[in-house]
């Protein structure tokens, strides 16, 4: 028969379509041509399937070979057809029965020799096979990161002669066994060992990170140089509890189409990202004429740290407002659109002056207020924290050098009892409720609403800023396993408001 078709999938953002390659032989002048929206590099695959059949050993059928990319509106790129391809012209010249392609889906790209090199983004084409229930005849290279999902039937190959030779029962390759490739998972070059018992001082910065912590709050620091807000930063992660399978799945998917992550044997621990202030907006929230994702998505259920935050560009910031809300970015383009999950923890830190310390004498409120006026409003107004570090004491340094705090291991019990009470609640995060549960479970006595509404128009906070405050007081609430939000709760999420009650000083100096 010399019509064969061929299952194999493309990659668009971190989803996996179904792509069936249809390759017809004819009769006539011999030509190779490839239809269905090819780019660039799917049409050079013609070069790269030819001579990887002949240096294989098999005959390159001399008539005119058409293949066809289905569905033909999907655009397509990369070289990971390559290998469906070849397998699909040698089914069609007869020498594989068709009957021997159903149960697979291929994915490769070729070399000359007919090595079969890995691709990106496996983890999503994995994925996508399994629900098929079909299994996938992939790249060896590509097997440790394909193995991360569970009870798909793997068949790693290195050359395009063993996966002929076990398509046609000669030699069988032997299915993947994930535990022996995952340990061939790359280790991380530097484990996270970071412990809140390190820093000095501080009480109530930490207070506002484990806060931050048990409820997935957005926080900000804010303080002179060197007081150790970027210290405070780096130990997020480990207060954070541990990611479920899902989640680490879903974050896995998105290194796997990146050029910029790699997936380790930690793969399951949450990421931090830490751009430098000169990124684009592109390179944070991802984009280009090939749709990728950028450090947002890349951070997905890990932390996002901007350091220097008012050296940021305005623009860049404000790009971030839409994920912080919905927790996912769309990227759309004239050719095409992608979604990327974002669902991160933002943590920033900055100077309140341009010259480090507002009460240092060195500049006028004009300046500092313009300084600050490149946090616009609206990005400001979806930090649910805003935390003061300021310098210890000369007095005091002496003391809690030597005064062990507590170590993250202790805080994250409390972190983790914090989130079960929440996942029973409501199955998610006090940060994530939406306005209808805010009314359900932040439920204040008479007295304390009149209270918290008194201070709402004291600060002329807007209604999202109002239902942060019970997004917080709730948490605090949590903390000290509280079924009802006290008056204790409500001042103290209301005291997590120092840049707001900075500019104001400023402004009435």
């Amino acid at each position: 028969m010399s019509l064969a078709v061929v299952h194999t999938r493309a990659s668009v953002g971190i989803e996996a379509p179904l792509i069936t390659v249809e390759i017809h032989l004819a009769n006539g002048l011999p030509a190779f041509n490839i239809v269905g929206l090819p780019e660039a590099s799917v049409r050079e695959s013609r070069d790269r399937v030819r001579s990887a059949l002949i240096n294989a050993g098999f005959e390159f059928p001399a008539k005119k070979i058409t293949v066809n990319l289905a569905p033909a509106d999907l655009p397509k790129e990369g070289g990971r057809f390559d290998l469906a391809i070849a397998i699909g012209i040698i089914s069609a010249a007869g020498q594989i029965p068709e009957a021997a392609l159903q149960p697979y889906e291929f994915v490769g790209e070729l070399a000359l020799s007919g090595e079969i090199r890995p691709v990106s983004g496996i983890l999503p084409f994995v994925l996508a096979a399994k629900k098929a229930k079909k299994s996938v005849i992939l790249p060896q290279e590509n097997a440790p990161e394909a193995s991360l999902i569970s009870n798909a039937t793997l068949l790693p190959s290195h050359h395009l002669i063993t996966v002929y030779q076990h398509l046609i029962q000669q030699e069988l390759l032997a299915p993947a066994n994930a535990a022996t490739l995952q340990e061939k998972l790359a280790l991380p070059e530097d484990a996270n060992h970071l412990d809140m018992s390190d820093i000095v001082g501080q009480g109530l910065a930490k207070r506002a990170l484990e806060i931050a912590a048990a409820g997935e709050h957005h926080i900000l620091f804010t303080g002179p140089p060197g007081t150790g807000k970027t210290m405070l930063a780096n130990r997020l992660p480990n207060l954070l509890p541990d990611m479920t399978e899902q989640e680490a799945l879903e974050t896995a998917a998105v290194n796997s189409i990146s050029q910029k992550g790699a997936i380790t044997q930690l793969w399951k621990q949450r990421s931090f990202r830490a751009p430098h202030h000169t990124c684009s907006a592109v390179a944070l929230v991802g984009g280009g004429s090939h749709p990728r994702p950028g450090e947002v998505s890349l951070a997905n259920h890990g932390v996002l740290f901007l350091d220097e935050l008012t050296e940021f560009n305005r623009h860049v910031l404000d790009v971030l407002r839409q994920p912080l809300e919905s927790g996912f970015v769309t990227i759309s383009r004239a050719a095409r659109q992608a979604t990327f999950p974002a669902k991160f923890q933002l943590v920033a830190a900055m100077n309140p002056s341009p010259t480090g310390d507002v009460d240092d004498g060195r500049t006028s409120s004009d300046v500092i207020l313009r300084y600050l006026s490149k946090i616009s409003g609206p990005f400001l107004d979806r930090i649910d924290l805003q935390v003061e570090v300021s310098r210890l004491p000369n007095d005091q340094f002496e003391k809690e050098i030597h005064n062990k705090g507590e170590s993250s291991e202790v805080i994250r019990e409390r972190v983790n009892a914090a989130r079960e009470r929440q996942m029973r609640r409501l199955g998610k995060t006090n940060a994530q409720m939406t306005g209808v549960e805010i009314r359900e479970a932040c439920v204040l006595a008479p007295q304390d609403q009149v209270f918290l509404n008194a201070a709402v128009l004291k600060l002329g906070l807007s209604i999202r800023s109002y239902h942060r405050i019970l997004k917080v007081a709730r948490t605090i609430a949590d903390l000290a396993m509280s079924s009802q939000i006290q008056r204790q709760h409500l001042a103290e999420a209301m005291s997590y408001r120092a840049l707001e009650r900075l500019i104001t000083r400023l402004r009435n100096n």
